[in-house]
This record gives C-alpha cells, structure tokens and sequence, in this order.
C-alpha cells in the first residue's frame, strides 16, 4: 500500500495543501486540509495505487519530502528560486504524464500556449487534449501549468482560479524599476 502524507501551509495565495508518497509529491491544491479533504480523499481513491486509505495530515517535519517541498515553496514565493528540484510522484495516463513532462521545461517568467506544449510532445493536433491534462495537473506551481495561456495570449483557465493564475505569474515576472 502506498501511503500518503498532507500538510498545509500558509502562503502569499492562502492556505496549499500538499500532499506526497514517498516517491514524491503527487498532489497540491490550494486552500486548507479540512477544505480540501474530501475532495483529496477521491483523488488519492482514484489516483494512488493500493488499498485505499485516507491522506494522514503530518507537519510539514515529519516526512522529508514534505520539508524540501514546503521551503522550496517559500523560496519560489520569495523569488529567491525559479526551479523546484523535488521528487515527484506524477499520477496520470501516458498522456497527462508527457504534457505535465513538458510543462517543467516552460522557464520561470515566460509562458506558452497549449499548441506550443502539443508541438511540444509532438501531437500538434492535441490541443484541447493538452488544455484538458493541463487542467489536471496535480501538481501545480511546482508543475508550472501556470504559465500555459491561450493562442492569443489571453489568461484561460486555472485550477486555483484565474486570480492565482495572474498573482504566480505576476511573481515570476521581471521587476520593472522607474527612474
């Protein structure tokens, strides 16, 4: 049975809640445990192999994973890192898995649209495919689904809501200075 550890934490957007195995982390949502439980105890049934139990909230000391993840969190939200270097436990189909793949090589500070990312794994034609294993990154701001806006470079469609989809990417972009 894989088991599965939560925390949550505070941060510049509200409450995230993280969630990991000891491959990796596999699942982060925003706002709080107690909001976010029953909607995690249905991902982690229909996502994590094994017999099913329930996420165990820990802090964020009790399991290492979970520690780096949490302070590099507060580094990426301190602008003091643009690449997150964690294990990761993705959980998807062969699909999902090559979009959220090709999500990570999107840079801090730049954004793409979902026919770049279907150029990307080279299925130009998957469009609304990739828009689709987008919106199902588990794994967001550490998997930069972000940064995926529409062809005609207006913000479409963000897990969190657009407001925190506008805040990551206003964070990542450059400081502009007046003179």
């Amino acid at each position: 049975m894989t088991a599965l550890i939560a925390t949550e934490i505070t941060s510049p957007l509200g409450g995230i809640v993280l969630m990991a195995t000891d491959e990796g982390i596999c699942h982060l949502s925003f706002g709080t445990y107690e909001e976010s439980k029953e909607y995690l105890n249905l991902w982690s049934k229909s996502h994590v192999d094994g017999d099913h139990k329930e996420p165990t909230l820990v802090s964020e000391q009790a399991h290492p994973i979970i520690q780096e993840a949490v302070r590099q969190l507060e580094l990426y939200f301190a602008k003091e890192l643009q690449v997150f270097d964690l294990p990761i436990h993705m959980i998807g189909t062969p699909f999902q898995l090559k979009v959220w793949a090709a999500l990570q090589h999107i840079p801090y500070g730049e954004t793409c649209s979902y026919l770049d990312i279907a150029n990307r794994i080279e299925q130009p034609k998957a469009v609304r495919a990739v828009g689709g294993a987008n919106n199902r990154n588990p794994v967001s701001i550490i998997v930069p689904c972000h940064r995926v806006i529409g062809a005609n470079g207006k913000l479409v469609g963000y897990g969190g809501g657009l407001p925190k989809k506008t805040a990551l990417l206003e964070l990542e972009s450059p400081q502009m200075y007046l003179i």
